[in-house]
């Protein structure tokens, strides 16, 4: 009776039904793993212990679980700006499956500006931001000007433009900005990365995500933007009926267009943190997946700004974590996929999973 209430109740079921979607899928896991012979207790604390959550017997040299949760707050700074991208264009109705495209434009015309210059560190970081942001918007505000004005599906537009990016930036790397070892573009000076690599503190040595915090203030911001003002509440209106926000007086082209700009201006903000802080480099004619993984986590999370946070948590612990995971356990890395999907399946079907719980409850 009470699981039934927590997954029907209006206030409740935005925290259970996700809870109940990551349950299931780490019981689904779980059998997966018993049923090939794997300990699942052993697997998911070996996941854990990639991550830095849990300390592993032995470590290398200047290595801890501090430099390994660092090296995990590393890939959730992008994980947290790339979701929040996609739940604002949620809130307006809007998918914005072009988020890899954004965050691919955005890292690299940003390294080509600020990350081969020799600018100090002080103008450099701030200034690969703000570029980053800029491009993000003027790229998804262009796919909401086009749904906007000719009525272009967002999704097909933004697909496009995805491939655009990914060609036409895969040629300029491999003509012009291509490491002859890596195969990968040139590294980025260190003065512009937004991550401070084998930074020495005592006898470790840490890589500082220096956008984590940016990401949990933004994450907040977007929060109260969404919940506070009237822009708003003007979002959540158009996302729900656009023909009932027109006749309320919203201009819902607008809405949608600035809709589209702060979810791109979020997906550049994603980029610079991938490209000029996790990884440092772009692996040419490659989209970041991250970028589809977003679209997961946003679900996962209701597309709250701040159940994004605790979201983007949960997977990212999962993807990361998967490596050390595969490599100690000896479990497929595909069965972090699986896991993955299953969450993902159960989030979607939120709606059902109330509508389930409150006919059972009026059963009973």
């Amino acid at each position: 009776m009470k699981r039934d209430n927590l997954l029907s109740n209006d206030k409740t079921a935005p925290i259970a039904v996700p809870l109940f979607a990551v349950l299931i899928g780490l019981l689904a896991g779980a059998l997966i793993m018993a049923c090939l012979g794997y300990n699942p207790l052993t697997a998911y604390m070996n996941l854990l212990q990639g991550c830095g959550l849990l300390p592993k017997p032995t470590y290398a040299g200047y290595k801890s679980m501090l430099t390994d949760f660092t090296s995990f707050l590393n890939a959730l700074t992008p994980m947290i700006f790339a979701a929040l991208s996609v739940a604002v264009a949620f809130k307006a109705g809007l998918f914005n499956i072009g988020v890899s495209g954004q965050m691919l434009t955005a890292g690299f015309i940003s390294t080509l500006i600020v990350g081969y210059s020799s600018l100090s560190a002080g103008i450099a970081k701030p200034l690969a931001l703000l570029i980053g942001l800029v491009v993000g918007a003027v790229v998804g505000g262009l796919i909401g000007f086009l749904k906007y004005k000719f009525n272009i599906n967002e999704v097909v537009s933004s697909i496009m433009l995805n491939y655009i990016a990914q060609y036409i930036i895969s040629f300029f790397i491999k003509t012009q900005y291509v490491d002859p070892i890596s195969r990968q573009s040139r590294a980025i000076s260190a003065d512009s990365r937004w991550t401070m690599m084998n930074t020495e503190i005592g006898n470790l040595k840490i890589d500082i995500p220096l956008a984590f915090p940016l990401a949990v203030i933004i994450a907040v911001c977007i929060y109260f933007l969404v919940k506070k003002t009237t822009l708003g509440y003007e979002l959540k209106t158009v996302g729900m009926s656009r023909t009932a926000a027109q006749y309320a007086g919203i201009k819902v082209g607008k809405t949608m267009i600035l809709s589209m700009v702060i979810s791109g201006a979020l997906a550049g903000l994603a980029g610079i943190t991938y490209y000029m802080g996790y990884y440092g480099s772009i692996q040419p004619g490659v989209l970041p997946s991250m970028g589809f993984d977003a679209i997961a986590v946003s679900l996962l999370g209701n597309s709250n700004p701040i159940g994004i946070l605790f979201s983007s948590f949960m997977i990212t612990t999962i993807s990361k974590g998967s490596t050390y995971m595969s490599s100690t356990s000896g479990v497929q890395a595909e069965i972090v996929s699986v896991i993955t999907g299953i969450i993902l399946l159960f989030s979607a079907c939120s709606a059902y999973i109330r509508y389930v719980a409150k006919r059972r409850k009026e059963d009973k």
